[in-house]
């Protein structure tokens, strides 16, 4: 009898614990998560997307068959549950998840990986900026079907990040295939599309679109993850993005409670810090971030066809183009005063691709200019320039005053504006009569990819931890190489050699051999200066206190895991 009131008690204790559980579990559904961006979105289209800001929203739509590990950035499965690879390192064969619908209750198959890779990344009438990252030593990948839930890969070569890879975004077939044979993907899942008809898998699904104003997300109700207990996710019911362009009105917006997160400025961090006890929130410092600022100078000699005219004017080409020009400009750029000034100390100048918090591939043994006006003048007066009206004009070696346009976005990260400010007054202590010319973010896209129209431009790229996932920035034919895109032949001997590079890298598996080559990549971009980059900031942000499973890392910021994220 003992014994049974023992196990009769033991039960009941059971059966109180997983009601409470139950009831906890329960209580985290529901409730909104209210952030800001800074700018719309150029399209929802994520295979031609090449703009942070689009991307900062597809990525709550659509998904890859891997992802990373925020805290170890190994890869791990994501769409694809389980791989399989050839001896040779030549065949990858995916085991796809079961159990992954579309928004629109369409299962989700080897057919849509085919699709997303054969019709439209190597469609050669489409623009995709991961075409460059998924051809490998001039050739494509082989993708093909097994069954229903069995994708194969067959690479031409070894391609040493292509796990890493495959985290690229799937896209729906039998939602797209007819725009792909229409010829009009390209346009598809534009800006002006009804959200209703962009199907994804993440874990949330866009529900309303008011341009200039927000974009919200609502749960998907198909998502496939699970939490650890098996419940369903994601927790939060809403997600909603304001678009507001000015990073004051961001930060006040915040302060007033109208948004749950911020990011973090240096120059905003006395304000906000005493706030953190009376305001409820907390600040996260993750680290250095990935996320580049630089300066780079147009040096494309093209045509316009349109125009018959030079995309670049011929006297500011020879301008930009001749070395000693950027190596006066990199001399003549305060880092430490940007990061005092404008971060409040927050920061570290920058002087490779790659930032600290990549790790491994890093380099810190590159050339460094030193803020140095003297040094600065003393190249320009070698290189043939002139001085007039005691050092306050500078003229090139045929008389012409040394006159441009800098351009950046009127809005955004980083407070560029602010930086190519100061930018623009350290090039004038050097003679140069700088224009600095804030546009909308859009714009300014439109001027380096499509008009050519620029001369410089101060801008920024996201980083990471692979190297490789820059070649469309750093191979000389990529769409991304900023300062003279698309060339048929590499236009300089130094360009040639990253070619070199990237093409070695992507093959060499061994981690130390590909550590050398990108080292070299790192120092060959320090020493021709292809952009000149600025300073780095601090991953900083502040959230409210009010969520639960809020684990940042400078890896994957603060919201990585938003589907396991609740309201407390």
């Amino acid at each position: 009898m003992p014994q049974n009131k023992f196990l009769f008690g033991f039960l009941i204790g059971c059966i109180f614990l997983w009601a409470n559980f139950a009831h906890a579990s329960q209580s985290r559904y529901g409730g909104s998560l209210v952030l800001a961006v800074s700018s719309d979105p150029k399209t929802f289209n994520d295979i031609v997307s090449t703009d942070a800001y689009s991307g900062a929203i597809t990525a709550m739509l659509f998904e890859g068959l891997t992802s990373a590990d925020p805290f170890t950035l190994k890869v791990i499965p994501n769409l694809a549950k389980s791989w399989d690879v050839s001896p040779d390192g030549l065949q990858w064969t995916f085991h796809l998840r079961e159990d992954v619908q579309w928004f629109d209750g369409t299962s989700f198959s080897a057919d849509d990986v085919v699709f997303t890779f054969n019709d439209l990344i190597y469609n050669p009438e489409i623009p995709s900026p991961s075409k460059d990252v998924l051809t490998i030593d001039g050739k494509p990948l082989k993708v093909e079907k097994i069954d229903e839930y069995t994708v194969r890969f067959i690479l031409p070569v070894k391609f040493a990040p292509f796990l890493r890879s495959m985290a690229q975004t799937i896209l729906p077939r039998h939602c797209l295939f007819g725009a792909v044979k229409q010829k009009k993907f390209s346009f598809t899942w534009g800006t002006f599309t009804p959200p209703g008809q962009i199907i994804g898998t993440g874990p949330f699904m866009l529900s309303e679109y008011h341009p200039g104003e927000r974009l919200v997300f609502k749960r998907n109700p198909h998502y496939w993850k699970k939490s650890s207990q098996g419940g369903a996710l994601p927790y939060l019911d809403k997600v909603v993005f304001l678009i507001i362009p000015d990073e004051q009105a961001q930060l006040l917006k915040f302060i007033d409670g109208e948004l749950d997160s911020t990011p973090v400025r240096g120059s905003d961090y006395p304000l906000l810090k005493p706030l953190e006890a009376q305001k409820d929130f907390h600040i996260y410092d993750a680290g250095a971030d990935y996320a580049s600022n630089f300066v780079t100078f147009n040096q494309n000699p093209g045509i316009n066809p349109n125009t018959h005219r030079h995309f670049i004017d011929p006297v500011k080409l020879s301008w930009f183009t001749n070395l000693e020009f950027r190596r006066a400009i990199a001399h003549a750029i305060d880092k430490n005063k940007i990061i005092e000034i404008l971060n409040n100390g927050f920061g570290q100048p920058q002087n490779t691709p790659m930032s600290p918090s990549s790790g491994f591939f890093y380099d810190p043994d590159v050339t460094v200019y030193d803020y140095n006006l003297d040094k600065a003048r003393g190249i320009l007066k070698q290189a043939g320039f002139k001085y007039r009206h005691g050092n306050q004009t500078l003229e090139d070696p045929q008389g012409h005053p040394v006159e441009f346009n800098l351009y950046t976005a009127d809005a955004g990260t980083a407070g560029r504006v602010q930086m190519a400010a100061i930018i623009r007054s350290d090039l004038e202590k050097l003679g140069m009569k700088v224009n600095l010319v804030p546009v909308e973010f859009n714009t300014l896209v439109n001027k380096l990819m499509s008009s050519f129209d620029w001369d410089m431009v101060m801008i920024g790229l996201t980083g990471g931890v692979e190297p490789h996932f820059g070649q469309n920035v750093w191979y000389s034919s990529g769409g991304l190489h900023l300062w003279d895109p698309h060339q048929k032949v590499p236009a300089t001997a130094w360009e040639k050699r990253m070619d070199e590079i990237y093409d070695q890298g992507a093959q060499e598996l061994d981690e130390n051999k590909r550590k050398i080559l990108y080292d070299e990549f790192q120092r060959i971009v320090a020493d021709q200066l292809p952009v000149i980059y600025t300073v780095l900031n601090m991953d900083m942000y502040a959230v409210r206190n009010k969520f639960g499973n809020l684990k940042p890392t400078v890896n994957g910021g603060a919201f990585h895991n938003i589907e396991e994220i609740y309201i407390k």
